[in-house]
């Protein structure tokens, strides 16, 4: 390569670059798509019904679910963050997808209309929270009675942390699945069903709202 002239080996190395930026890109999308398929499944999603993102990042996992309940259905999908927001707005734009309505939520609620959900998810949300017995009182309410609640989140690289302020840093970073199910149960969800997921995959849980 020092033979070359020096604008050809930026070239190289710019080809390069956007080729694992690329890669990087495919390969989580991959994962959105995985995750997506594990919903669908966990929470028997069909045409007509009506689901929120609560978290919904840059809006890929979004369009899936709007894909999937189809043009007789709704997905909610909630960020706190103003660039987050319009993120999604852009993605559900170039998906021309009608059936996606952005709101605005706060650290401890979610900000949705009350029973309006036959689904809720969180993908790798979970251990963001800091309230977390304020933020599931709110997922309840959100939900339809007999509604599902679905989260995907991750073991914490060592032991966790028992202040949830501090599961999203460090070697803390995460939450245990049994946590997460013991925190739904005493917010008076009912437990589904919970799979194993390995590294950062993660698990995913299964809770119901009561009829």
């Amino acid at each position: 390569m020092t033979n070359q002239p020096k604008h050809m080996v930026l070239l190289l190395l710019a080809s390069l670059a956007g080729i694992a930026a690329c890669a990087d890109t495919g390969s989580a999308q991959d994962d959105f798509e995985a995750d997506a398929k594990r919903l669908v499944t966990a929470l028997q999603l069909h045409a007509g019904q009506t689901v929120a993102d609560i978290g919904a990042g840059h809006g890929e996992l979004t369009v899936a679910l709007a894909r999937e309940v189809g043009p007789s259905g709704r997905v909610y999908a909630t960020e706190i963050d103003q660039d987050r927001l319009r993120d999604v707005r852009q993605a559900a734009d170039a998906a021309r997808l009608e059936n996606v309505s952005v709101i605005e939520a706060h650290a401890t609620r979610t900000n949705l209309p009350d029973q309006c959900c036959d689904a809720l998810v969180l993908r790798k949300v979970y251990h963001h929270f800091d309230r977390p017995e304020l933020m599931n009182a709110s997922l309840r309410q959100s939900l339809k009675p007999g509604g599902l609640l679905a989260i995907i989140d991750f073991q914490p690289d060592g032991k966790e942390s028992a202040d949830p302020v501090n599961r999203d840093t460090g070697d803390h970073h995460g939450v245990t699945s049994e946590t997460v199910v013991r925190e739904l149960t005493r917010a008076g969800f009912e437990e589904v069903t919970t799979e194993d997921g390995s590294g950062r995959s993660g698990y995913i849980v299964v809770v119901r709202r009561p009829l």
